[in-house]
C-alpha cells in the first residue's frame, strides 16, 4: 500500500559533515531528485532531504511498494509520491547501508565536532608573560654574550696538543666522509669519538693521565678556570636577579638556594655557551674569544665527559630554539628539587612545574612547525643528558685539582658536596 511520507526534514541526527563545501563554484546537483546537492552522502552526491530519506529507510525497514509498478520518475518535486521508487533509486546511485552511523556513533560524532567548536587555542597567560619578561630580562643583565667584560684572564695557551683531538677528528670527518658524512656528525647520532683518538699521542702518555701522573701540564687550565669562574659568577647573579628564587628565602632556606645553585651551575653554563655554539665549525664563538673542545681537554678533562658534552651541544643547536625558550630551559635547570642538599622539595617542585608548562605553552603559541609537539619532549631530553654528565663533570674537576692544584676557590665550592 502507498504511504504518506513525512517531510524531508533532516534530523536532529544528522550531523555529519559534508565532503565537499556548498560554496563550490559550481553547484551540484542530486543524483537521487535532482535538487541542490550538500555532498557525498553515503557514497552519492546529494540532497539533504535524500539523504536523511536513505538514513531512515534502512534504520526502520519497511517493505515499501510502488502503486505504479515501480516506474516513477523521482524529482524535486515529486520524491515524496513514492517512497520504494525513491529508495530504488538511492541504492542504484550507490549509496550504501553500511555507511550509515548507529546512534551511539552519532552522538560520539556529535560531542566531538562540539568540543572541537569549544576547543580554544592555548595562549600564554598573563603570568606566563611576565615570567618569560623577566628571564629574558635577567639574562640580558647578566649574560656577557658578547664577552665584553671578559677580560681579567689568564692567556689561552694552545702550544700543547691535547690528548683527544676533537676539531682534527671533526674535520677529518668532513673530509674524508664529505659533507653529507659531517652533517650526520652534527645529529644526534654523533660518534664515539674516544674511539678515533690521534695517532700523535702515545698510549702510555695516556695512561699518565688517566693514572693522575702529576708531570702533564694543562695547558689551558689557567684560562679555562678564568672563564669558568666568570660565567659561575654571572649564573648567581642571573638566579639572584629572578624574584621567584630572590623571594622564595621567605619558604626556602638558605642552604636550599645554595644548593640549587651548586647543582644547578654546570647544566646552566652548558645551556648558554650552547647558544653560542657554532655548529658548521663545532666551536663556540665568545664575541672576540673562539674556544673548541679541544681547549677543554687540554685543559685536563677527559673523554667520558667530553664525548657525550659535545654531542650535546650538536643536539640542542640543531633544535633551533630562540631566547625564551633557552631561558625557560635555564630556569627548568635551575628550580629542580630533587638536587643534593635540597630539603624542601614540593616549593621548589612547585617552582619547576610553573616554568615548564610556561614552556610548553610558549612551544604550542609561538611554533608553527608540524612537528612543534616534539620540541618540548626534546629539551626536556637535553636537560636529562645534562644531569648524567654534571656528575661526571664534578668528578673530573676533583681529579684534575688533585693533579693540578689550580682549580679556583668558587669552582671547588659549586662541585662540593658538603650540603648533603
Amino acid at each position: 500500500m502507498y504511504k504518506q511520507e513525512v517531510k524531508d526534514v533532516p534530523e536532529k541526527e544528522e550531523v555529519e559533515e559534508n565532503c565537499e563545501d556548498e560554496e563550490d563554484e559550481e553547484p551540484k546537483v542530486c543524483q537521487v531528485c535532482g535538487d541542490r546537492a550538500t555532498g557525498y552522502h553515503f557514497n552519492a552526491m546529494t540532497c539533504e532531504g535524500c539523504k536523511g530519506f536513505f538514513r531512515r529507510a534502512m534504520k526502520r525497514p519497511v517493505n515499501f511498494t510502488c502503486p505504479f509498478r515501480g516506474t516513477c520518475i523521482i524529482t524535486k518535486n515529486s520524491r515524496r509520491q513514492c517512497q520504494a521508487c525513491r529508495l530504488q533509486k538511492c541504492q542504484s546511485i550507490g549509496m550504501l547501508k553500511e555507511l550509515i552511523m548507529s546512534d551511539e556513533e552519532l552522538e560520539q560524532r556529535r560531542r566531538l565536532l562540539k568540543e572541537k567548536r569549544m576547543r580554544v587555542e592555548p595562549v600564554l597567560s598573563a603570568q606566563q608573560e611576565a615570567v618569560i619578561k623577566e628571564l629574558l630580562e635577567a639574562q640580558k643583565k647578566t649574560f656577557d654574550i658578547s664577552f665584553v667584560h671578559f677580560t681579567h684572564f689568564r692567556p689561552l695557551d694552545r702550544t700543547l696538543a691535547p690528548m683527544y683531538q676533537y676539531n682534527k677528528i671533526y674535520q677529518e670527518a668532513r673530509t674524508s666522509l664529505g659533507r653529507s658524512a659531517a652533517d650526520g656528525v652534527q645529529g644526534t647520532s654523533f660518534p664515539c669519538l674516544s674511539s678515533s683518538l690521534p695517532s700523535s699521542f702515545s698510549s702510555q702518555e695516556g695512561e699518565r693521565l688517566e693514572s693522575g701522573g702529576k708531570d702533564r701540564a694543562f695547558s689551558t687550565l689557567p684560562h679555562i678556570a678564568d672563564l669558568s669562574t666568570y660565567m659561575i659568577q654571572q649564573i648567581i647573579s642571573f638566579a639572584k636577579f629572578l624574584k621567584s628564587f630572590r623571594h622564595v628565602h621567605r619558604e626556602l632556606s638558605i642552604e636550599d638556594q645554595i644548593s640549587l645553585l651548586k647543582g644547578a651551575t654546570f647544566e646552566v653554563c652548558q645551556i648558554r655557551f650552547n647558544m653560542l655554539f657554532n655548529e658548521s665549525s663545532g666551536t663556540w664563538e665568545c664575541g672576540p674569544l673562539t674556544y673548541c673542545m679541544d681547549d677543554a681537554a687540554r685543559a685536563g678533562f677527559q673523554h667520558h665527559l667530553l664525548d657525550p658534552l659535545m654531542k650535546f651541544h650538536y643536539t640542542l643547536r640543531r633544535l633551533h630554539l630562540d631566547d625564551p625558550e633557552y631561558v625557560l630551559m635555564q630556569a627548568i635547570a635551575l628550580f629542580s628539587p630533587d638536587r643534593p642538599g635540597v630539603t624542601d622539595h614540593t616549593t621548589v617542585d612547585r617552582l619547576q612545574e610553573m616554568t615548564a608548562i610556561t614552556l610548553q605553552t610558549y612551544i604550542e603559541t609561538k611554533r608553527t612547525s608540524p612537528d612543534k609537539h616534539l620540541l618540548y619532549p626534546k629539551i626536556m631530553a637535553c636537560l636529562t643528558e645534562m644531569r648524567s654528565m654534571n656528575e661526571e663533570y664534578t668528578k673530573q674537576v676533583l681529579q684534575i685539582q688533585e693533579i693540578q692544584p689550580e682549580v679556583p676557590p668558587l669552582i671547588l665550592e659549586v662541585v662540593s658536596k658538603d650540603t648533603q
